[in-house]
Formats: C-alpha cells, structure tokens, sequence
C-alpha cells in the first residue's frame, strides 16, 4: 500500500500554477511603479515526480494534464532543464526589452554574443566537448552577427570537413575542432546540435528582470506591457490587475505558450479583469506539423466558460496590439 502512495513513477501533473504581479521582478532606473493594481505572469504548476495515488487522483481534478518526464523534460536531466528554462526567460526578458523600447521609438542596443546550445546530438563529432549552455563565438575564426549566418556558413561547407569553435563554456573560452556531419533530415553538413541566439540587451533607462525560480519564455508579452508603461510613464491600468502570457521576439510578435488554461484559472483566483491570450488561429500548415494544434485564444475562451469567470480574454498578436487595447481601456477607465 505505501507504495502506491509514496513510490514515484516517471510522470508529472502540470496544474493551475501562479499568477504573481510584475512589480518585485522588474526594475527600470529612476522609475518605479507604484501605481495601484498589477500587472501579472501566469504560470503552469509542475508536480512530481507524481506517485499512483497521486496520478489516480488527477483524473478527477480539472485543469490537470500528466505527462511523461520524455515528454516534460526530453533527455535532459533535471539539472539540464531547469537551465534551459532559465535560459528562456533571460531570453524573453531581453526580448521584451527590445520590443518594449522599440514600441516606445526609444533607443536600444542588442548584440549578437553568439549561438547557444540547447543540446548536442549523441552521434555529433563535438559530443563531449560542447554542452547545454556553452555559446559558440566563432566559426574557424570568423564571427557572425546572427545565428542564421552561422547556420548557413556550417551548411555551406561539406559533409566530412574539418571545423573548428570557438565557445565560451563556464566564463572560459575554449576550442573544438571536429569534422562535420550528415544531418539525418536535411542530409546537409552540420555539427549536430539545436541551438538558438544569445544576445544582449543595453537600454537607457537601465532595465532589470529578475523572475528569481521562475523560467521559460511565455512571461515575454508581459514583462514588455511592464517596460512600456513604465518607460513611457503611462498608467494604462487604472488601478486594475491584468494579466496575460505570451512569447514575445525582439519585433514584439507575440507567439502561443503551453497551458493556457492553467494560467487562466490562475489569473482568475487572483482576480485578473483581462487576460492576454496569444492569438495564432490554426492553419492548414500548423496543422501539418502539430494536428493537436489548438490556438492560445481559443482555448483561453473555452477555459474561461468553463470556470464562469468575469475576467475578459483579450487576443493579442502583437504587443502594439496589448498597448492599443490597454490605452483604450485607460480612457474608457477614466
């Protein structure tokens, strides 16, 4: 009996998680936010390793889903994770910076430090020399301002030729010297990792996000609704507590996030009077890829019917289309 209790299986119950004002986490010099109400991330709960009993009594509580430890983390340890998560949200919030100032028309600088690695293949010719969070700097020598050109200058050369790295691994830079690979869905050279930009942000006024054990991306579309209004010195929430999710790129395209409903129960137990919702309806092309596919909105709607909430679901595909709707309901407010 104590060990369908106690004994934990390779699954995990994602749940209604948080919904925690923006305030404590960001930070823009010489301006702070003391206006009355919020704006708030939402977040996905993660339980687990969960036990039998625990997996059993999931099935009759809403808004929970099990899923498998391949499926939540991939073949990364829970060490390698929770870096990664923490990766995407130093991610979203330089993102956020570069959208919010632009959405401003204020300056901002982004620099390009190189290519992170999320993983590396187990039959990469670097397997064992590069690892989760090393960024590469140089290709043979050559830096280059954006991942794409380090794609395109590994894929412009052939299968079997000698390629040294340059990557800062820990604060240390090192090398690596390999021979490039056929990738097995291309058939084009490569070195066997999935990677993605590191960059930079440097803005004036100064802007600090610090989410503390929180990580992923989807608090993009937030942490820029934060910046603007602060940077622009506008209250558009009149005393109002809003909150939202989304991804958000550094041109403020706000992209889908996993859990949508989760996070909308989590931002109605708060007592949220809107939710930004990501707004990709589904096309046949997404649905090539992913026939599960659901967009973020609709599924926001369909959540929010099911707890009867006041709270209003806003769909959004850009964050100039989060600003046009907050400086509507600020003059509808007032």
């Amino acid at each position: 009996m104590a060990v369908f209790f106690l004994i934990p299986t390779n699954y995990y119950l994602e749940v209604p998680g948080s919904a925690e004002s923006l305030k404590p986490y960001v930070k823009v010099s010489g301006n702070k936010d003391d206006a009355k109400g919020a704006y708030m991330l939402t977040t996905v709960g993660v339980v687990g390793p969960a036990s039998p009993a625990l997996l059993l009594l999931s099935k009759v509580q809403a808004h929970t889903d099990i899923v498998s430890k391949q499926d939540l983390m991939g073949n990364d340890s829970s060490a390698e994770y929770d870096q990664l998560q923490a990766y995407y949200m130093k991610s979203a919030a330089n993102n956020a910076v570069a959208a919010a100032f632009k959405a401003a028309k204020m300056p901002v600088k982004t620099e390009h430090l190189g290519i992170y690695v999320m993983s590396v293949l187990p039959q990469s010719p670097f397997k064992g020399k590069l690892a989760l969070g090393d960024t590469i700097t140089e290709l043979n020598g050559q830096h280059y301002t954006t991942a794409d050109a380090y794609v395109n200058a590994i894929k412009s050369k052939k299968v079997g030729s000698s390629l040294t790295l340059t990557y800062q691994h820990k604060g240390n830079t090192k090398q690596a010297t390999g021979k490039l690979m056929r990738l097995p869905q291309t058939k084009r050279a490569g070195i066997g990792i999935t990677l993605t930009e590191n960059t930079a942000v440097t803005s004036e006024p100064k802007v600090t996000i610090d989410a503390g054990n929180i990580g992923g991306p989807s608090a993009g579309t937030m942490f820029a609704l934060q910046i603007y209004t602060q940077i622009t010195h506008q209250n558009l929430r009149r005393g109002a507590v809003i909150a939202g999710t989304g991804t958000i790129d550094s041109e403020g395209n706000v992209g889908q996030i996993g859990g949508i409903d989760k996070k909308v129960v989590a931002a109605d137990a708060k007592g949220a009077k809107l939710f930004f919702a990501p707004n990709q309806p589904a096309t046949k092309k997404l649905k090539h890829y992913d026939p599960n596919y659901v967009n973020n909105y609709a599924e926001a709607v369909e959540t929010a019917k099911q707890i009867k909430t006041k709270m209003k679901i806003v769909p959004v595909k850009t964050l100039q289309d989060v600003i046009r709707y907050m400086e509507t309901y600020a003059k509808s407010a007032s």
